[in-house]
């Protein structure tokens, strides 16, 4: 089974430009088609005098809702474009606003469908996107002959070392993926000929983003 989902951490502004005209993207986290709903009258409010404020949204657990619109652009050209980059991302339960300021020249159906994509897709590359994991987080202390069998175990486990301090013994702080807890246990145990100390300290969601672990 497999445990991950992609989650938005930090949202990002994508940008694009063709023809003079320029497209903002705005993606963000809802909960609800309120939230969505809000958060597209605000950018509206914001960018009051641009020519188009596009949109689409995906929320539930199996995608179920899923709306877009293309808010005066010629149909099918801006929400649908915008949709399917979200849906393309594994996103979900987020929305996507993208600000047209039209620059006097018309780009046609293929100059319109490729901007709302390429901004819409900068928007998400700009932002801190995971895949949220089901973790166990556990403390070990083990003397300094076995910490370098833990570092090892850690690595190939493909557990995240969160903190660790140096004293009489070692301890560290580790988040275990679920489907490998049991054996990283065992490993370390066996490694340290049962030296090594383990508690566990409880279930955590947590993410790994350019090599820093993120809990969620």
């Amino acid at each position: 089974m497999d445990n991950r989902e992609k989650i938005l951490i930090e949202s990002g502004i994508g940008e694009y430009e063709e023809k003079k005209s320029k497209f903002i993207a705005h993606l963000k986290e809802i909960e609800s088609e309120e939230d969505a709903i809000a958060y597209i009258n605000e950018l509206k409010k914001e960018y009051w005098d641009a020519r188009h404020n596009c949109y689409a949204y995906i929320l539930g657990e199996r995608n179920e809702i899923q709306r877009f619109s293309d808010d005066g652009e010629p149909g099918g050209t801006a929400g649908k474009p915008i949709l399917d980059v979200i849906a393309g991302s594994g996103l979900r339960n987020v929305v996507m606003v993208v600000t047209r300021y039209f620059g006097g020249v018309l780009l046609g159906t293929g100059g319109l469908v490729r901007a709302y994509q390429k901004s819409s897709i900068d928007a998400i590359e700009r932002s801190v996107v995971i895949d949220k994991l089901q973790g166990i987080r556990i403390n070990v202390t083990t003397d300094y002959t076995g910490i370098g069998k833990l570092q090892y175990l850690v690595a190939t486990l493909e557990a995240s070392e969160m903190n660790t301090e140096y004293g009489e013994n070692v301890n560290m702080d580790v988040i275990v993926p679920v489907d490998n807890y049991n054996k990283f246990v065992e490993s370390i145990t066996e490694a340290t000929s049962g030296k090594a100390v383990i508690d566990k300290t409880g279930d955590v969601c947590y993410g790994i983003h350019k090599g820093k672990t993120i809990v969620v």
